[in-house]
């Protein structure tokens, strides 16, 4: 099922992102919060798509697990880095193959010590020549996805120049975009407004994260530029346990995801960092108060 299929609805949507595991027991832990997530009813589950190596080799086989094994729809990732473009047509050859109908198009992160990125000869520079790639030998094969970025790319010179990049990426085919996490509202519903501006008219997806680890999530701030607000910061500071900055994390990112659905958001794409509990409470919470 393609997720721009699922999108016409009008139904909001729950989907859930994973990262690659990188060991037998990662891959096991991954399998067990799919299971344990999938009488959600999630619209879609993602896998990032590994930085190098085996992880990276693997996403299709991920994939074609979550659909046969699991039963639950797959957005395969795709990037940029490493990669020729005759290389990244063989890895969309091996999606389709295996049945997977969604791909996330990205450019991917430099590679770890690189200060910029810079393509592999023969290779892709932008997000959009992916995107652009994926229409011009598949045409409609597959639904793509592509990232958004409330507070701005860490690498773009204004928000501006960011929306127009944005713009490149659906005009070249998009059929959905799915924000970076944020934990402001007021920074989707902004977002959101200027891309309505300048003619962006698909889908935008927010993209949230229960925070479970105060130190964790900072990393991931860290490398992708996001803010925590004052408040919550000071909350999750004076957090005395796990289990507390657990409660902290759930209802904060509940309490965003009602506000973000009853303004009229096409649904939540949850970032799980490969956890079910903190992702399923969430869910759970929602069904609740939305019914």
């Amino acid at each position: 099922m393609k997720v721009s299929t699922l999108l016409q609805s009008g139904q909001p949507i729950f989907s859930f992102e994973f990262f690659p595991p990188k060991t037998p027991q990662g891959e096991a832990a991954l399998f067990r919060a799919l299971h344990e997530l999938k009488p959600l009813k999630p619209a879609f589950v993602s896998i990032t798509y590994g930085a190098g190596g085996s992880e990276r080799a693997k996403t299709a086989e991920w994939a074609a697990r979550v659909q046969n094994e699991v039963g639950l729809v797959a957005m395969a990732h795709l990037t940029c880095v490493g990669r020729t473009r005759e290389e990244l047509l063989t890895i969309l050859h091996e999606y389709a193959q295996v049945g997977v109908q969604n791909i996330m198009a990205l450019r991917g992160d430099p590679p770890k010590g690189a200060r910029a990125f810079q393509p592999v000869a023969g290779g892709l520079r932008y997000a959009s020549e992916l995107i652009a790639l994926i229409r011009a030998e598949f045409g409609d094969r597959f639904a793509v996805a592509g990232g958004g970025y409330p507070e701005g790319h860490p690498e773009a010179v204004s928000l501006e120049a960011d929306l127009q990049n944005l713009k490149r990426k659906v005009e070249a085919g998009l059929d959905l975009i799915v924000t970076q996490l944020f934990f402001n509202n007021a920074l989707y519903f902004g977002f959101v407004e200027r891309a309505r501006r300048i003619g962006i008219q698909v889908p935008i997806l927010p993209g949230l994260m229960p925070i479970t680890d105060l130190a964790q999530i900072r990393r991931f701030i860290d490398m992708c530029g996001a803010s925590i607000p004052g408040p919550l910061l000071s909350r999750l500071e004076r957090a005395q346990s796990p289990e507390e900055a657990l409660e902290i994390g759930v209802e904060h990112t509940t309490r965003q995801a009602q506000e973000l659905l009853e303004a009229g958001a096409p649904g939540v794409h949850l970032y799980t960092l490969n956890k079910s509990p903190a992702t399923r409470r969430v869910v759970q919470n929602l069904q609740m108060v939305l019914r």
